[in-house]
């Protein structure tokens, strides 16, 4: 039996007749996710009891708010497969993709992703709820994928990835020797509009910027550390393109692959602020054995 996810306050002299739904408001309690508490089985309580949005609080109440289970997604099939999980606690986990992994069903590739394993990892453990994926990695990309476990978790990340707060740093690998240490790209993202998949720099393109670090110069290529102000498809790989260092083995966009047979591009670090608890939280995750190896060949 799957319990239902709830959250819970006790009243302080702060809030002390207030309306539950203007304390709601105040703690991010989306209006959609009240009306599925009011509809959907869930339900607001004080002190075990049950009340509605219009109970004024007293300091020492127990407030709690209790959502109703979740479906999971309509033909999204749970698998069993083990998942690298670098956290989790009862409202997030962080997990270390690996390449050749998709992070939801595709048509190519309708099974094996992290979203139907995660399904799975789900029914083992008694939760009821779809893959909330808040960060995304394309399927050759290697790391760190942040998810919800509850719709109103996935809201709050949200809301903090769209407002910077969510920061990823990227490592990669690309071709040739970079005369700038550092440096920025802001140039506009768009689909190549003979193309489903592959993205180019385009006038009529989407806002982004990518910043850029070397971390060390080989003869012919360029270790580098990544930071994105904005999340376009395919954004690193693009811009690097577009700067005439294709990412190794990124063969869509002008990328060899002698030294390894994907983009190689990891996503090595993840820091947020806990939705819950509001603390940070920084997580790290080392480049895979096939990214280390094009360095050890050249030591």
């Amino acid at each position: 039996m799957c319990s239902k996810f709830s959250l819970q306050w006790e009243i302080s002299d702060e809030h002390e007749g207030k309306l539950i739904r203007e304390f709601l408001h105040e703690h991010e309690i989306s209006k959609t996710a009240l009306t599925d508490i009011k509809f959907k089985g869930g339900s607001i309580l004080v002190n075990g009891e049950g009340v509605n949005v219009r109970y004024r609080l007293q300091k020492e109440d127990y407030l709690q708010l209790i959502f109703p289970i979740e479906e999971s997604s309509d033909g999204l099939i749970g698998e069993d497969a083990p998942l690298d999980i670098l956290y989790e606690d009862e409202y997030v986990l962080v997990v270390n993709k690996p390449s050749a992994m998709n992070t939801i069903p595709s048509r190519e590739h309708p099974s094996r992703s992290l979203a139907n394993l995660l399904i799975g990892y789900y029914q083992k453990i008694g939760i009821s709820a779809t893959a909330h994926i808040v960060t995304r990695l394309d399927r050759d990309t290697s790391g760190i994928v942040l998810i919800a476990k509850h719709r109103h978790i996935h809201h709050l990340l949200s809301k903090q990835q769209k407002t910077g707060m969510v920061k990823r740093v990227y490592e990669a690998f690309a071709e040739g020797v970079f005369l700038q240490k550092s440096g920025t790209v802001t140039e506009p993202i768009g689909r190549k509009s003979d193309s489903i998949i592959e993205r180019e720099v385009r006038e009529d393109g989407q806002y982004a910027c990518t910043h850029f670090k070397v971390i060390q110069s080989f003869e012919t290529f360029t270790h580098l550390e990544l930071k994105l102000e904005t999340g376009r498809t395919h954004q690193i790989r693009v811009h690097m393109s577009y700067l005439g260092h294709p990412l190794l083995g990124d063969d869509l966009y002008g990328g060899n692959r002698k030294s390894i047979h994907r983009q190689a591009l990891h996503c090595r670090q993840i820091a947020f602020i806990h939705p819950i608890r509001k603390e940070e939280m920084s997580f790290f995750a080392s480049m895979p054995e096939d990214m280390q190896s094009i360095i050890l060949k050249k030591d």
